[in-house]
């Protein structure tokens, strides 16, 4: 009998989250959960770092005062058994697109465990402009926890990760009926502007705003159509931000003279 799959669950809204313990209940069912989290919101600080943290039990594991990098660092250094796979989430809200991907912490902490050699998933809950604020309960995240279970039962011994460092999951609210899944990559559209008013800068994120009309920019196979549609998306991505060859770069390099 194969040994119980070892997981790291973090995120970065905090170990009192709804979404952490609606992956904590389902990932129980697959393997052993250590759950390393922040104590509290940790909302889009990226791969941020604090490098001295109190850590405090929790009834789901750790608690942890500062970042979700911090969380899988000491969690697969420290506070755990090292783990096959991390999970991050489930965050309140989605983190879709290629430009949020160096700002969310849920997808931070997937980062970190890639850099480790860690095969990771990164997990986010798509809420709708129109209802934020928003008080979310365990029941509606109950797609992203479906996913989230069969990729982590699943993927490491389909060699999901031979190709991909890590995935990125987003789904929609609970339905009536469970969600589809599709493989896709980050959509590449992106509208931001600012504004200045009484010497305050006002930074206005219209992407979002994109998701509550009827028709959308991003084509087909993006991670914001499948969500716009009503499917999960997950994101196969890798985490070095280099290329393999850069023939102009290295032609230009020649020339240069100190």
């Amino acid at each position: 009998m194969a040994d119980p799959v070892e997981i790291l669950l973090t995120n970065d809204d905090g170990i009192d989250s709804p979404g952490i313990r609606a992956l904590y209940e389902a990932l129980q069912e697959v393997g052993n959960v250590t759950t390393v989290a922040p104590a509290t919101d940790q909302s889009a600080v990226g791969r941020a770092m604090s490098y001295e943290v109190e850590v405090e039990e929790h009834e789901l594991g750790y608690a942890v005062a500062g970042t979700p990098s911090d969380c899988v660092v000491a969690g697969l250094e420290e506070l755990g058994p090292y783990p096959d796979i991390v999970v991050s989430g489930c965050n309140e809200g989605a983190n879709m697109g290629a430009y949020v991907l160096g700002r969310s912490g849920t997808v931070s902490a997937a980062v970190e465990a890639a850099f480790f050699g860690v095969p990771a998933v990164a997990v986010s809950l798509h809420v709708p402009n129109h209802m934020w604020p928003y008080d979310t309960s365990v029941e509606e995240y109950a797609d992203a926890a479906r996913v989230t279970k069969y990729l982590v039962e699943h993927a490491l011994g389909a060699g999901v990760f031979d190709q991909a460092e890590y995935l990125n999951v987003n789904a929609p609210m609970a339905g009536d009926e469970p969600a589809e899944l599709e493989v896709t990559r980050p959509s590449r559209v992106y509208d931001m502007d600012a504004t200045i008013e009484g010497g305050v800068v006002t930074l206005h994120d219209r992407t979002w705003e994109q998701m509550e009309r009827d028709a959308i920019p991003d084509p087909d196979g993006t991670d914001r159509r499948a969500i716009h549609e009503g499917r999960v998306s997950v994101s196969p991505l890798t985490a070095p931000h280099t290329t393999e060859h850069h023939e102009s770069l290295d032609a230009l390099a020649e020339t240069y003279s100190p």
